[in-house]
């Protein structure tokens, strides 16, 4: 058995979602002017109740946000969804509409920086503008770890002027996740030989195996794995057999994860110290300078002020060179590394950065 541990920290049972139901009744019952709701794209019977309601009191439904226009394509073509006719309109006909006969359903419940409710919060959307008097409601929890963007959104539709309400101060969210009283009933009915918690952060996988224990499942029979994690499983007993590539994708241009460790920590420190570029040139037969150093700085110092600095850090390169021909280093890997130490310890000294530093030796 491989059970969602999202909620096992939470009590009780979880809520149904006729909840829901209640509070869209009243908020629609109850705004002056349009309602906007975001939620989850994926959870169509959210967005059944959204429709039912909104044909009860006589408003017009539009879609924004792409995946949202999908689930409600696909859902309506087989018969998930039952929209009554006349309701579902397309969103430049919303916008003629008389703003107390409009709903509109929208993706970005978990702040996304591109998704539709963060682009309308955030004034860039092209066809919807939030007004005073509009009704907002955000109708999901943020995920771990979104509470951030999700306050940001919610702050930003204040300033609006729009009324929002969300999960913290109302009903308007029921989990979709079982809670504790749930997750012991399903392993009472089920009564697996093995279990695998999934679903949830480290210390709810955790949470769940100790209430799989506590409910007579050995704890040799219980495994807590993380992403990529190998499992294998016969009848009499199962074991963690090793580890495959796992998390996340990155997409970047053409390449599709082809984005590595290694790039990843270079971004980041060009984007945090900055580079500079030491370009020397030298007379390949005896390692003689024929010219430079010269020092190109970019989101490190601005030269034309830090003058000084440059003239010191041309020096200690002048240094490193002569410290290479001394001991005889003639490989220009060794001279590199060489510069790069030396003129790194000096900067970090002068100014508690660490620029990525790259020594460009050109040959005559």
């Amino acid at each position: 058995m491989l059970s969602d541990s999202t909620n096992v920290e939470r009590a009780g049972y979880t809520m149904s979602e006729r909840v829901v139901g209640n509070t869209f009744d009243e908020t629609f019952r109850n705004a002056p002017e349009r309602i906007i709701i975001a939620t989850f794209a994926s959870n169509v019977h959210r967005l059944q109740q959204a429709i039912t309601v909104a044909h009860k009191y006589d408003r017009h439904v539009a879609v924004v946000g792409r995946s949202m226009v999908n689930v409600m394509q696909v859902a309506g073509e087989l018969g998930y969804l039952k929209i009554p006719a006349g309701t579902l309109v397309e969103l430049d006909e919303a916008a003629r509409l008389p703003k107390n006969k409009v709903v509109l359903l929208t993706t970005g419940s978990q702040g996304e920086p591109m998704s539709a409710l963060t682009r309308i919060a955030m004034n860039d959307h092209r066809q919807v503008d939030v007004m005073p008097g509009d009704t907002v409601i955000i109708s999901a929890t943020p995920i771990p770890g979104n509470e951030k963007l999700v306050a940001r959104i919610i702050d930003q539709l204040f300033k609006l002027g729009a009324k929002v309400i969300y999960e913290a101060v109302s009903g308007i969210h029921v989990s979709g996740h079982p809670s504790q009283e749930e997750l012991k009933l399903m392993i009472n009915l089920i009564r697996p030989k093995f279990f695998i918690p999934v679903h949830g952060e480290y210390r709810m996988l955790k949470k769940h195996a100790e209430l799989a224990r506590e409910l007579g499942i050995p704890a040799e029979n219980i495994f807590v794995g993380e992403n990529g994690q190998v499992f294998e499983f016969t009848r009499k007993y199962g074991r963690m057999t090793g580890r495959v590539t796992s998390g996340r994708v990155l997409v970047d241009g053409l390449g599709v994860g082809d984005v590595g460790n290694i790039v990843l920590r270079d971004r980041k420190q060009l984007s945090q110290d900055g580079i500079l570029i030491v370009v020397v040139t030298m007379d390949k037969e005896n390692n003689q300078v024929l010219a430079g150093p010269d020092i190109v700085s970019r989101g490190f110092v601005y030269v034309r002020e830090s003058e000084m600095l440059m003239e010191e850090a041309k020096t200690k390169v002048k240094i490193a060179l002569d410290k290479c021909c001394n001991r005889g280093i003639s490989e220009w890997a060794g001279i590199k590394s060489q510069i790069r130490d030396d003129l790194g310890k000096f900067l970090y000294e002068k100014t508690r950065r660490r620029p990525m530093i790259l020594p460009i030796i050109m040959e005559v």
